[in-house]
């Protein structure tokens, strides 16, 4: 960018002159740009090398293509300057979702479950930059999806998810979450501000296009620190050589970002799990279909994507942790006819998950739910360190065992793993703020309980629970009259909310846990 600089000061003066002769050669570069998938950067660097080679004679003497490039660039960046601007001036309205007991899969091959805030906030306004970490850390950006068919969005997405936890399985490295890295889709992003705003050192951009059995790949990887790029590729490939582009960006990025893998991560980070085209984009419907509404008829599509996967590839772990994970949901939200026997169903589908692919982590991830729906603790805990093992920057699981110490009776061990889930993905800190306020009010510190349950408020106007919580540490801190205020706003927002019944469904080791959340409650006078 310093070399552009230079080019830039020696040619202002004709910049005024060269846009007004050739505008239309001016909006035709503009229009490639966009297209390519590539970053200002890594376009300007190849326009200057052509520039420079010999054979000028292909230009017409009466363009000035030097001026041209700085132009558009100029330009560029100050459009991006101007969107990103006005959109975080917009920034997110309010939330909708609650959150749930566990945080569900943000950076998994089979799910992408979400309990987020709806419409995120920028990281920048929420929280202060984070440091960087003390070892190599990246995002992974959403693929942007150039096939011009709004139905490819699953397929795009799936890809980014799949590199995301082939690259969250490394020690070594920092990995953001899916959650976070996608609170950045579909907008004009500037990797340096993203960088910045979540703590890591690099990016992993670009864009995918999907025509029939073809696709083609554009991937880079970029400093946030210099806005340079360290590494950049296109792949044109069959539809069938898929998996290998994913391996191939995941070696690209661990090779460029000189990261030394053990023995064990060599083996856990080669692919695993699909072998069959068409089962592997079931699985991607299936996923989309998880996220895009919760309710029985979804329900009842994103299981069908997922049989389908496993009558397809009846070896594929990743499509019975996806039924696994859906049974789970159907216990809590009662979709299906029959919602008693879905936890049944779902420690089954894990174990066969388990069975198929026992290096998965998001099979054992699936164990862990069930487990925790049906009040196994030691499983509960066991299938939570084993999803960490195989995947250190699983940002669910990490929060599924805080969850597990707050519920067993343990709530100050979960509170340092829900921070780092929180680092782990930065840009959704409302369900994390849930998490830490039940952690605390368990403890018994009804003051910062209070402090994160109105912070969780903030992030999230619609919440009903987090609502029901700040009223029980109000109750005990004496404060009535802002407990029965907060309870009046639970009530608008769900008349026939049950907090006996709510707190019934939250797995309590210890029944005078969830007793001392009714009796904060009562306290306040409410009923």
């Amino acid at each position: 960018m310093a070399n552009i600089a230079l080019r830039f000061a020696r040619l202002g003066r004709p910049f005024l002159g060269a846009a007004a002769r050739n505008l239309t050669s001016w909006a035709a570069v503009g229009t490639i740009v966009a297209l390519t998938g590539f970053g200002p950067e890594h376009w300007f660097a190849a326009a200057f090398k052509y520039v420079d080679l010999p054979e000028r004679r292909l230009t017409p003497g009466w363009l000035d293509i030097r001026s041209l490039i700085v132009l558009v660039g100029v330009s560029i960046v100050v459009a991006d300057f101007l969107v990103r601007t006005h959109r975080q001036r917009a920034a997110a309205g309010p939330a909708s979702a609650d959150a749930s007991v566990v945080a569900t899969p943000s950076n998994s091959r089979s799910s992408r479950v979400q309990t987020d805030d709806g419409p995120r906030m920028s990281a920048s306004l929420l929280a202060p930059p984070p440091a960087l970490p003390d070892r190599p850390s990246i995002v992974v950006l959403p693929f942007v999806n150039m096939s011009g068919d709004a139905e490819q969005e699953y397929f795009s997405d799936g890809i980014s998810e799949d590199i995301i936890t082939d690259l969250s399985k490394i020690s070594s490295l920092f990995v953001i979450a899916r959650n976070s890295a996608f609170a950045y889709k579909n907008q004009a992003v500037n990797v340096p501000q993203v960088c910045r705003d979540l703590g890591v050192r690099f990016a992993r951009e670009g864009s995918i296009r999907k025509s029939g059995n073809r696709v083609r790949v554009t991937a880079q990887l970029i400093d946030g620190a210099t806005g340079g790029h360290v590494w950049a590729e296109r792949y044109d490939r069959d539809l069938t050589d898929i998996f290998e582009v994913q391996d191939d960006v995941t070696r690209q990025i661990v090779w460029a970002l000189k990261v030394t893998l053990s023995e064990a991560e060599k083996m856990n980070v080669a692919r695993g799990g699909a072998r069959n085209v068409l089962a592997h984009d079931k699985v991607l419907k299936g996923r989309e279909l998880m996220i895009l509404k919760k309710d029985r008829p979804t329900f009842e599509k994103w299981m069908a994507c997922f049989r389908s996967a496993v009558e397809l590839d009846p070896d594929y772990s990743d499509a019975y942790a996806g039924l696994s994970l859906g049974y789970s949901m159907d216990h809590t939200n009662r979709w299906s006819d029959h919602p008693e026997l879905s936890l049944g169903e779902a420690t089954r589908l894990a174990d066969t998950a388990i069975a198929k692919d026992e290096t998965n982590p998001l099979a054992h991830f699936a164990a862990a739910l069930a487990a925790m729906g049906r009040k196994d603790y030691p499983r509960w805990k066991e299938e939570n360190k084993k999803a960490l093992a195989l995947n250190p920057n699983f940002a669910p699981a990490t929060v599924g065992l805080a969850n597990l110490h707050v519920f067993a009776g343990e709530p100050m061990k979960g509170v340092p793993l829900i921070e780092k889930a929180m680092r782990l993905d930065p840009t959704v800190r409302g369900q994390y703020l849930h998490f830490l306020g039940t952690a605390y009010l368990v403890a018994g510190d009804y003051e910062t309980a209070a402090k994160m349950f109105r912070d969780r408020i903030v992030a999230n106007p619609d919440t009903d629970l987090s609502r029901a919580l700040l009223a029980s540490a109000l109750g005990r801190l004496g404060r009535t009259d802002e407990a029965r205020r907060v309870w009046r706003e639970l009530q608008a927002i769900n008349p026939r909310y049950s907090l006996i019944d709510h707190v019934d469904r939250l797995p309590f080791k210890n029944p005078a846990d969830a007793e001392n959340i009714i009796e904060g409650v009562r306290m306040a006078g409410l009923p």
